[in-house]
């Protein structure tokens, strides 16, 4: 039994302990539980036997306003004190037995056999530091907090650790499922136990990440593997050479590859990270994250975020080590192993990957095993699946390489659950804003290089806002191949554990998971800014209507939430232009009459990139308002049934998270809210656009104008297709005359905007067409379109863009029509 804390005496020896622990030690409450009843008896659980822990818990259940570990508690529970230590065993150097039983935990179930359902049971943990690496000093292994049960460690970790000392209170014990009437003490206290333990043993592995493995026996495990055997054997047979040259050049792959995770620089990033972000963002906003520290417990994550910057996997690790998560193993392409950077990168969790690994078996091979590892192993991971940065802000269309990765490695090994965190990151200022701009207008991509980082540096004298990390909705990949292959549990798998569904059921993936990204967006007062100053016609706009303009936006977004992850700026609109005046990322003009905003040629350029980030939210308004620039009225049906016709193009483009049948409802939720704001009226049946004079008619052709490019992009496709013979042109040809044809048309029209006629985008389009059976390819590659093109483009068109546009394109089509080498434009 544990010394008592009830008497006189030893009230006074337990508070003499708190305060002497107390000029050294600091400790925080991590995880709260909110769910702890005062009115009811409750009895904490701490997993060893430790004066130390029990001070700590007590003056964080005190701070809490919770009753105390050393008070008694309730009735029925008849105990002096209100806490109980799993393993009660004592030790000066050793471990405790974690098989010894708690004989006061046995009283308290005798009490709760009658009553269970009164009794709240809570699970304490006390971490002391962060996560120990186990593989890099014998001293670290000796005060590590999961080592400890020893007096000694525990002496040794309060004296190095005790800076930073957090107590994570766990759910309650579901006493009333795991009691049943007529259990005796024996098996109820052994049922307990398990449960008790499982859920420490999840816990420390959700805050301080598994066990480290030294990274020599990891890669000396992996060239074990079988299919890695298997595919040294196959490289040595089919390039003529020894197994042991074949096994070495594998050795080079997997040190190639794998990470050195550290904790000692994970420590030091804490601190440089801290002051860089201070130093950098007037603030960091993380949202919705306490759900993923809940699944963290059992489960294997993947964090999917958005790629906008370098600074991306950096800002993800760090508020998750800030928020007691284990930071991840991130995904680095082989171009960040730099000298001096690289290193602190693979000792900060980062493995590196080659852009290929085509013709390449043996690599493949290495690298396929060392993700198996990570994930068997528990090791939370972090990769981008949009393969690279996004230099227009938009999602990228997603690499699914990773994903069927993934999946293999968990159909090999289906017991531990992974769990798909999708992040977006939001940025007022992206840090590589400088070097974007020049790529939007045609530079080539520059090589990363270590002399980078003194470019960053050079741009802290910018003013950068805030960034906000938004936590998506959680997917489980169990739950996921459930509704798409639901027999896939029964399934028999090649060696290679590569089924014939694989390919579908990734892209399927990657399109669900680029969409929940989307779906997290936050919105800040850059990304509104440039959504109206974009749609205007001289990039300029008075004070007070683009104030007015910035309200209206935010009270349309209020009002049909694209998801319940988005997050919309507090402010409102005059307070918006403020802060991106403050920022220099808009002008102000003055004359006689007020006050004019205005964006400069490079402000409008860099300002696509941050409308883009959220065009997603707005897409379907302003497709509708689209629809009245031409039409001054239309029903109800009719504006459904034409955005529905053109919505597959936009989601292919956009990833937008509508399937076929949601959409209708959206849609009329869509004009009702624009028919509150008076951007649209209904009478006799129909659906009237305002009076052309008015500010409401004003309002909407700006809303309109925010997707008009993607459409006239779409038109221009169409007109190419048709002002040739069907069945004359490849793809990459047609791909290259729309680039072409987009870049005069930017120039005819004076359009402010390098993403115009970024061939990506034309890539996409033509393929959601294929997608959507209107294109096929024959055996030579040549594309053929279904008859009636011309009556679905130029009916759609003639309702969404003006006649003036329709006659341009048609005409640069035909004089793209003549054009003898079409390959040449790419």
């Amino acid at each position: 039994m544990s010394a008592s804390y009830s008497s006189l005496f030893g009230r006074l020896r337990f508070g003499l302990a708190r305060r002497v622990l107390y000029l050294w030690a600091r400790s925080r409450r991590i995880g709260d539980d909110d769910t702890i009843d005062p009115q009811r008896p409750v009895v904490y659980v701490l997993p060893y036997r430790s004066l130390s822990d029990l001070i700590v818990a007590d003056r964080e259940c005190v701070r809490a306003g919770l009753p105390r570990p050393v008070r008694a508690p309730l009735p029925p529970l008849d105990e002096r004190e209100s806490y109980v230590f799993l393993n009660h065993q004592r030790s000066w150097v050793g471990r405790p037995d974690p098989r010894s039983q708690s004989p006061r935990l046995g009283k308290v179930l005798d009490c709760a056999l009658d009553d269970a359902a009164s009794v709240q049971l809570v699970p304490i943990t006390v971490f002391w530091g962060q996560s120990p690496d186990s593989e890099s000093s014998p001293l670290k292994l000796l005060f590590a907090w999961n080592w400890m049960g020893g007096r000694l460690r525990k002496f040794l970790a309060i004296l190095l650790q005790g800076r930073k000392v957090r107590v994570h209170f766990g759910p309650q014990v579901p006493l009333q499922t795991l009691l049943e009437p007529g259990m005796d003490q024996q098996r109820a206290v052994r049922r307990v136990n398990r449960v008790l333990r499982v859920h420490f043993r999840q816990q420390r592995a959700a805050v301080v990440g598994p066990e480290l493995v030294h990274r020599s026996t990891l890669l000396k495990g992996l060239l074990h593997a079988p299919l890695v055997r298997a595919a040294i054997a196959q490289e040595a047979s089919e390039k003529g050479i020894d197994e042991r040259k074949a096994q070495a050049m594998a050795a080079r792959y997997a040190n190639e590859i794998a990470s050195d995770f550290t904790y000692t620089i994970i420590r030091f990033l804490e601190v440089v990270l801290s002051w860089f972000w201070n130093k950098l963002y007037d603030g960091i906003r993380v949202n919705n994250i306490k759900p993923i520290q809940d699944i963290a417990r059992g489960n294997e994550i993947i964090y999917v975020p958005c790629h906008r910057s370098h600074i991306d996997y950096l800002l993800l690790s760090y508020l998750l080590f800030r928020n007691s998560m284990t930071p991840p193993h991130i995904a680095a392409g082989i171009n960040l192993n730099m000298p001096v950077i690289g290193g602190i990168l693979r000792r900060g969790g980062a493995f590196f990957m080659r852009r290929s690994f085509k013709g390449n078996q043996l690599y493949t091979a290495v690298f396929n095993e060392y993700l198996h590892a990570l994930f068997s192993r528990g090791f939370p991971v972090e990769y981008f699946i949009e393969g690279g940065r996004s230099r227009t802000g938009r999602m990228l269309s997603p690499k699914t390489g990773m994903l069927a990765i993934t999946l293999r490695s968990f159909l090999r090994s289906p017991r531990r659950p992974i769990v798909f965190v999708p992040v977006y990151i939001g940025y007022e200022r992206v840090l590589e804003g400088r070097t974007y701009l020049g790529e939007l207008r045609g530079q080539a991509k520059k090589k990363e290089s270590v002399f980078d980082i003194f470019r960053v540096l050079s741009a802290l004298k910018l003013r950068f806002g805030q960034v906000a990390v938004n936590f998506g909705e959680p997917l489980a990949l169990a739950d996921f191949l459930d509704r798409e292959q639901p027999d896939w549990r029964s399934q028999t798998l090649a060696p290679e554990y590569r089924p014939a569904w694989l390919n579908a059921t990734t892209n399927t993936l990657a399109r669900e998971l680029t969409s929940g990204i989307s779906a997290a967006a936050d919105v800040n007062p850059v990304n509104m800014v440039a959504l109206v100053m974009l749609s205007t016609a001289r990039l300029a706009l008075d004070e007070t209507s683009l104030a007015r303009a910035l309200d209206r936006y935010k009270a349309l977004l209020q009002a049909v939430p694209y998801s319940n992850g988005v997050t919309l700026p507090a402010i409102d609109g005059q307070a918006m232009i403020e802060h991106v005046e403050s920022m220099q990322m808009i002008d102000r003009q003055s004359d006689a009459l007020g006050e004019i905003m205005r964006l400069d040629e490079p402000q409008a350029v860099l300002m696509t990139y941050y409308r883009n980030n959220v065009l997603h939210l707005v897409v379907l308004p302003a497709l509708i308002a689209c629809l009245f620039q031409n039409n001054p009225r239309m029903s109800r049906e009719q504006i459904e049934r034409l955005v529905m016709g053109i919505y597959p193009y936009l989601q292919g483009e956009l990833f937008l998270q509508w399937n076929e049948a949601e959409l209708p409802e959206v849609i009329q939720q869509w004009i009702d809210s624009l028919i509150e704001q008076q951007l649209l009226r209904e009478a006799d049946g129909q659906i009237h656009r305002p009076d052309l004079s008015s500010a409401e008619f004003v309002m909407l052709s700006l809303l309109s104008r925010s997707i008009i490019q993607i459409l006239e992009r779409f038109y221009m496709v169409s007109a190419l297709l048709l002002n040739f013979p069907n069945g004359s042109q490849t793809a990459e040809q047609l791909e290259a005359r729309c680039t072409v044809m987009a870049q005069r048309l930017s120039i005819l029209h004076g359009l402010n905007a390098p993403e115009f006629f970024d061939k990506t985008l034309f890539r996409q389009f033509i393929q959601r067409l294929t997608d959507e059976q209107v294109l096929s390819a024959d055996d030579e590659g040549r594309l053929r379109y279904v008859s009636g093109l011309e009556d679905i483009a130029e009916n759609t068109a003639k309702r969404v863009l003006s006649a003036e546009v329709r006659l341009s394109i048609r005409q640069v089509a035909r004089s793209a029509e003549g054009s003898k080498h079409p390959e040449s434009a790419s």
